[in-house]
């Protein structure tokens, strides 16, 4: 599907006309959307907007890194938007020149749909131009960032709050996968905008130049949460390690304790458990309360060694 806006030079609003008005002299500037668009359609690319066939090779080859790519006459722009259910990433590719701005994406994007619904609510951008409706754009994919993001770090906040268990560390682990799935997402869409704002190709005006510039440092904003939080999932996983680490350090102490008091314990009822004929012990009279005051002694020394070496603090 493709939808069109063509502003004309009176700031009237022409919507879904016919591709071929859009050269007329009265159009200002226009936008054209493709929509998931059908095969017919995405030939319009070459045959119409005569588009360089690399840019357009990219846009057919999903997934693309965030990029720009300058031609004659236009910028070419991949960039990326957010699935809010799975955080996975999908690509939005735009064309932007004087007089136009050309949007392709082979799945619906909510954030497109906004602006258009934007534009068509607010006639103060009719006098804006094509780069500003890209910079709308910009700024509503960068936007619809922050509520996964704050999502992930309350969840953070509230594993924090309470004592690590297998369960909540599960939790942890599934948080930094998508926090992961964010930052493929956001880094690169963060080092765009960085070269957007020092291209040397691109001239971007004075008062334009600050907006980009806010979404710049909404991006690095974005950034330092996403370590922030990736750096907070390693404190709680170091912490579940170090708790683990030393409940088993406490088993496996008082383990040695009781193997170390009776090992001797067991050597002597081995010995006197063998039952041969000339054991002359085996016949005494005090031979049993004998050996269980021999054991009584050497399991107290034990104990009193262990204690004096510091095991049961």
């Amino acid at each position: 599907m493709i939808r069109t806006f063509a502003i004309t030079t009176d700031l009237k609003l022409l919507k879904d006309i016919a591709m071929e008005r859009l050269t007329d002299p009265n159009i200002k500037w226009y936008w054209v959307d493709f929509d998931s668009p059908e095969e017919e359609e995405v030939k319009l690319l070459k045959t119409y907007f005569h588009f360089h066939p690399l840019a357009i090779e990219d846009c057919l080859h999903f997934l693309q890194r965030p990029k720009l790519d300058h031609y004659e006459g236009y910028d070419f722009f991949v960039l990326h938007t957010l699935n809010q259910s799975s955080l996975m990433s999908k690509e939005v590719d735009v064309f932007v020149g004087s007089n136009f701005i050309v949007t392709f994406h082979l799945t619906s994007s909510a954030e497109i749909e906004c602006i258009q619904q934007r534009l068509l609510e607010n006639n103060a951008i009719f006098n804006r131009g094509a780069k500003y409706i890209y910079y709308l754009l910009m700024d509503k994919i960068v936007d619809e960032f922050f509520p996964s993001v704050y999502q992930l770090e309350d969840e953070l906040n509230e594993i924090e709050a309470k004592d690590a268990d297998q369960n909540l560390i599960e939790d942890v682990y599934e948080i930094r996968k998508k926090l992961l799935r964010l930052r493929r997402t956001i880094f690169p869409m963060r080092e765009l905008l960085y070269r957007i704002l020092n291209s040397e190709n691109l001239i971007i005006p004075k008062e334009e130049r600050i907006y980009f510039m806010d979404i710049y440092d909404h991006l690095l904003k974005l950034s330092e949460m996403i370590e922030s939080n990736r750096e907070m999932t390693a404190d709680i996983r170091d912490s579940y390690i170090s708790i683990n680490s030393n409940r088993m350090n406490t088993i496996m102490k008082t383990l040695t304790v009781m193997t170390s008091i009776f090992i001797p314990l067991t050597f002597i009822a081995s010995i006197y458990g063998m039952n041969f004929q000339n054991m002359p012990e085996l016949t005494w009279k005090f031979g049993y309360y004998s050996v269980l005051i021999t054991m009584f002694i050497f399991g107290s020394i034990m104990l009193i060694g262990l204690w004096l070496k510091g095991w049961f603090k």
